[in-house]
């Protein structure tokens, strides 16, 4: 009996898990995997027909199925027929993932999985699909990108999902992409007055291929005739093109003002820290641009020590490349420069040696070859403001960066001790010494701390180009025309300077080109230097009489 009792109570255990087992697979469920299953053996015109049914069975990995299905990721196991999807198409073994709970499912060799084939007219069909699925998602960017992705083909099926999600959709910019969408799909249309309005909403849009389509109106044959008949229809396409080329101008010029202002903040990182050297020690540091070339490198060397977290890598580069070049700064003032104070052409000849030196340092132990920075996830891609203007991150926060880092530098010099040492050098050196201040110790540190913003001004260069042994011979002479610009020795005068070189060169280069626009810069600097020979901003007091 009590044997009998102890089999009851297994048996009553098993019979309990098999119900939980069959709860947790849902008759959805089964009809999900079933339908998806018809996949493996059924024509292109049959799946069409099983992506609808798919797609009525309301599950939620439906989306990600017919995703998979879309972009060709989408296999099944050839000893079991089980249906999985494919991370990516490109690896072997491939990755798998479990169609019903999306969740690893391990790996597989590709040659013990087959490929559920789709074709262009499949393909189309799934891509409208997929985003009808994408439209009812809670994300409005999820929604935008399926607005737009629907676009690209509006046929009957796609206009009809549209003008359904205007009515309920409550997002501004989603909405008014539907209605762009409808207007453009209205064009196609014979009614006069509908198409007119068609054309009123499309003029308040800068999307490129509205303004294309719309051009397509104002076409004419080889005969002369106008590919729109419609007179009105064809003057109002053409008010409408004219009006979001107008709109494009105005925002690609936004674009030229952005891109220039991220140029001129390289500028201006790199001309403080000559602003600093130069103002207090009367120097002409020719190794500068090696300064800033040593903390590129270092921004290079910290990503190569910590592979797998390359998103805080770039906030350890940043005082570990102010500490490298600092300190060879420090060196460098201490053996060198300290016995050439008054003579700035011998200072001028001496670093000029020591950039060579350093470069030729960095080949041998880095090759000649150039090195890749890694941008991180946080600062890649681009802010998009509309269809004719988009910012990208990494210069968005290297403008950012440099705001900052000018704030903090003038928060040292006018708050620190340091500071006032500096300032005081930088007025008066001999009655500073006189006073008891450590000329030698302030030389020293305004030189590590001219040389660590050079570093700093590295790390940030790294995230806009590659990084190589000949990186600051690219911008030690613009620093040199922002510092003369702005004023020698006046932070404010390269700030202004700096920004004010960046916009002007990218403003230039589109009519111009790169190389002629520096020389348009070049000579409009001499032509003001004429004009204003201590710069913007030229140092007044007992400093100006020394300069």
């Amino acid at each position: 009996m009590k044997q009998f009792s102890k089999c009851g109570r297994w048996l009553l255990l098993l019979l309990s898990l098999g119900g939980l087992h069959l709860r947790a697979q849902s008759p959805n469920d089964a009809s999900f995997l079933a339908t998806l299953g018809e996949l493996r053996e059924a024509s292109y015109a049959d799946k069409a027909n099983i992506v609808e049914r798919l797609g009525r069975t309301g599950h939620p990995s439906v989306r990600a199925a017919l995703t998979a299905l879309m972009e060709d990721r989408l296999y099944y196991r050839n000893n079991d027929q089980k249906v999985f999807i494919a991370k990516s198409a490109d690896t072997d073994p491939l990755e798998l993932v479990d169609p019903l709970s999306l969740k690893s499912a391990g790996s597989a060799a590709a040659d013990g999985l087959t490929k559920i084939g789709t074709n262009n007219g499949l393909r189309r069909f799934l891509r409208t699909t997929v985003a009808h699925f994408a439209l009812s998602s809670p994300d409005p960017s999820v929604r935008l990108d399926a607005v737009r992705e629907m676009l690209q083909s509006l046929d009957e099926p796609t206009v009809a999902i549209l003008r359904e999600r205007e009515g309920v959709e409550k997002d501004s910019s989603v909405k008014k992409e539907i209605e762009t969408g409808l207007a453009l799909a209205a064009l196609d249309g014979t009614d006069e007055s509908t198409r007119l309005k068609a054309i009123a909403t499309l003029r308040t849009s800068v999307s490129q291929d509205v303004r294309n389509r719309l051009a397509l109106l104002l076409d004419k044959s080889s005969d002369g005739t106008y590919a729109e008949s419609d007179e009105k229809v064809r003057r109002a396409a053409a008010a409408a093109v004219g009006s979001i080329d107008s709109w494009r101008t105005f925002y690609s010029g936004i674009e030229t003002l952005f891109f220039g202002l991220s140029l001129g903040s390289v500028l201006v990182l790199i001309a403080i820290g000559l602003a600093i050297t130069f103002g207090v020690m009367g120097v002409i540091n020719m190794a500068h641009g090696e300064l800033m070339m040593l903390g590129a490198y270092t921004t290079y060397v910290v990503q190569t020590a910590m592979p797998g977290h390359i998103g805080i890598s770039i906030l350890v580069a940043i005082p570990a490349a102010f500490i490298v070049s600092g300190i060879i700064g420090i060196l460098l003032e201490r053996t060198i420069i300290r016995f050439l104070y008054g003579r700035p052409l011998e200072t001028l000849l001496a670093t000029f040696g020591v950039s060579l030196i350093l470069q030729q340092s960095v080949r041998s132990i880095f090759s000649a070859l150039n090195r890749s920075v890694v941008t991180p996830d946080w600062m890649s891609g681009s802010m998009r403001i509309n269809d004719a203007l988009a910012i990208t991150y990494n210069r968005l926060y290297i403008v950012i960066f440099t705001l900052l880092v000018f704030a903090l530098i003038m928060l040292i010099l006018r708050r620190t001790r340091l500071g006032l040492d500096i300032r005081a050098v930088s007025q008066n050196r001999a009655m500073a010494k006189a006073m008891g201040i450590r000329t030698e110790w302030v030389d020293a540190m305004t030189f590590g701390l001219g040389s660590g913003i050079a570093g700093v001004a590295g790390v940030a260069l790294s995230q806009l180009t590659n990084v190589g042994p000949n990186l600051g011979q690219s911008y030690i002479i613009d620093s040199f025309l922002v510092v003369v610009f702005g004023g020698v020795g006046n932070l404010w005068g390269s700030l202004i300077g700096g920004m004010s070189m960046g916009i002007f060169n990218k403003l230039l280069e589109p009519y111009a080109g790169a190389v002629l626009a520096k020389i348009f810069v070049l000579v409009a600097l001499i032509l003001f230097i004429q004009i204003r020979p201590r710069g913007l901003f030229p140092p007044a007091g007992r400093a100006s009489e020394d300069k």
